[in-house]
């Protein structure tokens, strides 16, 4: 088992397979945004042999990540490697849901247990703006294919920006009131690329709160408040589902993480919000024993981070959201 030097137990691992997106969202990327070539990127040969790394210290859940991993060449066959691996107790997917409908039945069959999707407005013309050229049908005919297909619970993960979706999160909460699915408000967190964006209008988790309580009249916690995952989960008056937040910024939860991320060329980054980073493709491809890359992952774990530094003004800069994979 891995473990850090906090005591706390590391086994959820966020692959991100591409750092390229079919979507410009306004805090995750410019839109002119620059992607790097194929040969630069993690090979599934690579990405498989790191998950059989990682399953070996422990690790059992793995969540793949982008951009949008629904755009990688092969992705179905990649999660069928990944869901095989022995070790591996759970393979989910974070997508903005466009491609689903072609994918979401070959997904389910080849072992990934259930997505999350991003949706920051039921509007269609807020969408467009948040999106800068999505269609908001196409990602409700990838929600609808996702539950045909199986992959379930639905989660509707919804990033929250001043001045372009504040007011939507009633609507979207509304959604659980006859669906069983679990909607997260997210709080818009700082990087690179979209920094002044991300920074000034950032939306806090009371705020969303109190909106919720004021046009529903009451938010109940679900399993006496505690975490979820990331989320603190409640219930609506009534609701099949539940709405969760996920307060990064006004109720950072370092104390129980337990999750790692490897970027899509190869980088196994500690904490999303720090910029410390550890090479492991490179090794890997000048011939770094499987030995010499365990060690290697080992005592980067234990040197994981208790947590950011937003409180102090350190901001991640070295990446966009897009090229670590939320």
């Amino acid at each position: 088992m891995a473990h850090d030097r906090y005591g706390r137990r590391l086994h959820y691992l966020r692959i991100s397979l591409t750092d390229h997106c079919n979507l410009r969202c306004v805090y995750c990327m410019p839109e002119d945004m620059t992607f790097r070539p194929n040969h630069e990127l993690m090979q599934d040969d690579e990405v498989l042999f790191f998950v059989r790394l990682f399953a070996d210290l422990g690790f059992d859940k793995i969540r793949l990540t982008g951009g949008e991993p629904t755009v990688r060449a092969g992705v179905v066959d990649l999660v069928r490697g990944i869901a095989a691996t022995p070790g591996i107790r759970t393979v989910t997917m974070t997508t903005n849901g466009i491609l689903l409908p072609r994918l979401a039945h070959a997904l389910a069959q080849a072992g990934l247990k259930r997505v999350n999707i991003s949706l920051d407005t039921l509007d269609p013309a807020k969408f467009r703006r948040l999106t800068r050229w999505g269609d908001l049908e196409d990602v409700l005919e990838g929600i609808r294919a996702a539950e045909e297909a199986g992959l379930q619970p639905i989660k509707i993960n919804a990033v929250v920006v001043r001045g372009y979706n504040e007011e939507d999160v009633v609507p979207l909460a509304g959604l659980t009131l006859d669906r069983p699915w679990q909607v997260r408000f997210i709080e818009m967190m700082p990087f690179a690329g979209a920094t002044e964006v991300q920074r000034t209008l950032v939306v806090t988790v009371p705020e969303m709160m109190a909106r919720l309580r004021a046009a529903y009249g009451g938010l109940e916690p679900v399993d006496g408040g505690r975490l979820d995952g990331e989320a603190r989960l409640y219930r609506l008056p009534g609701a099949r589902g539940t709405v969760g937040f996920i307060a990064t910024l006004s109720q950072p939860f370092c104390a129980s993480c337990t999750r790692v991320r490897l970027t899509a060329d190869g980088h196994l980054r500690l904490c999303l919000l720090r910029e410390k980073e550890v090479d492991l493709l490179t090794p890997l491809r000048q011939g770094a024993s499987r030995e010499a890359l365990r060690r290697q992952i080992t005592d980067a774990l234990w040197a994981k981070p208790w947590g950011h530094g937003l409180a102090q003004g350190e901001i991640p800069l070295n990446r966009t959201m897009s090229q670590i994979g939320g």
